[in-house]
């Protein structure tokens, strides 16, 4: 974790349930206002809050968290950084400090991050921690260190979500050789209940690339009918084939029961080797337009061979959804070329 689609005139038609690729096309009314990619030169690990009319971001700084603040993302890099948390010289949450992502929870503020104990920078030290902010303003007011979260596995990337009237945790478990995703249901926003279940496991070819078999960095997305969305990190983040898988659940289904989930047979994101973008992963989503309008970061590297390190790049781009409501996940887009941008 230090972290080929079709031709971009063909949709790629995906066996879960009609989940394609496409280009997000760059708008054609030039009053519409764009972006272009990547929106900072160093980003690995991005997430994008949408809160009212202001975007919060986030990224693993390995020493910190920090969070740059916006009401323009084409203008990211011109908003300065500001630490919100630096880690303790000793503990369990002292070193490698990734993958923080920012969660509005009953009024309040959370981040969960990783992070692993002083002189055992491994796996089996390595767990997801619990920050909390009572301020309306993320930036401001006191953040107070809840702990770590009692998962059943060591393991990382750590995030929240709500469906039924409960709130659900999903994360990457250290489960022997392989990452698997698990998820358990939440007490409160730092605590698990009984009933942690591994839902998904690397049984696939994509999921295994670069020399690891690995399921990482989930992320919930709500369909438009009901369906529940878990998109995730496949293979080793050193690999140009990191890309996206995703888990589908139907409406009503139990989230706990794993045969709830199905697997795509193959990534819903993944390198671009026509527009030199490759090792895309570790993804959010937001959304605007009150709802309507739903947007994916990720990151990525422009050209190959160039590994999990700070080159990696926050990208965001325009999701869209189909008749039956899937997910339809874009082609990523060549550096520099002009996309719609997320409006307040």
């Amino acid at each position: 974790m230090i972290r080929a689609l079709a031709p971009l005139t063909l949709a790629v038609v995906l066996a879960l349930g009609g989940c394609k690729a496409s280009e997000t096309a760059a708008p054609t009314d030039a009053a519409t206002p764009t972006l272009t990619n990547p929106l900072l030169s160093s980003g690995p690990d991005p997430w994008v809050v949408h809160h009212g009319k202001t975007f919060y971001f986030l990224g693993t700084k390995g020493d910190r968290i920090a969070i740059r603040q916006t009401d323009d993302l084409s203008k990211l890099a011109d908003a300065p950084e500001h630490t919100i948390w630096t880690p303790p010289a000793k503990g369990p949450n002292a070193v490698s400090i990734w993958a923080p992502e920012m969660h509005r929870l009953d009024g309040k503020w959370y981040v969960y991050y990783t992070a692993a104990q002083d002189g055992h920078d491994d796996d089996a030290h390595r767990g997801v921690f619990v920050l909390e902010n009572a301020s309306a303003d993320p930036l401001k007011g006191e953040w107070t260190d809840r702990g770590q979260v009692n998962t059943k596995l060591t393991g990382l990337d750590g995030t929240v979500f709500e469906h039924g009237g409960k709130r659900w945790f999903v994360y990457s478990a250290y489960d022997g050789p392989d990452s698997v995703l698990a998820i358990a249901p939440m007490t409160n926003p730092w605590t698990l209940g009984p009933g942690e279940t591994v839902i998904a496991r690397p049984d696939q070819p994509f999921e295994r690339q670069g020399g690891r078999q690995i399921l990482e960095g989930p992320e919930f997305l709500a369909g438009p009918k009901g369906d529940l969305f878990l998109a995730y990190s496949a293979s080793a983040c050193w690999s140009d084939d990191y890309a996206l898988g995703l888990l589908h659940a139907k409406p009503g289904s139990d989230p706990l029961n794993a045969a709830s989930w199905t697997k795509s047979p193959r990534p819903v994101l993944a390198k671009s080797p026509e527009n030199n973008v490759y090792g895309t992963g570790h993804n959010g989503f937001f959304t605007t337009d009150g709802g309507r309008k739903t947007w994916i970061v990720y990151h990525g590297n422009d050209g190959a061979g160039k590994k999990c390190t700070e080159t990696r790049s926050p990208r965001v781009q325009r999701m869209e959804w189909s008749a039956d409501g899937m997910p339809v996940f874009p082609v990523p887009s060549r550096a520099g070329a002009p996309l719609e941008a997320p409006q307040p």
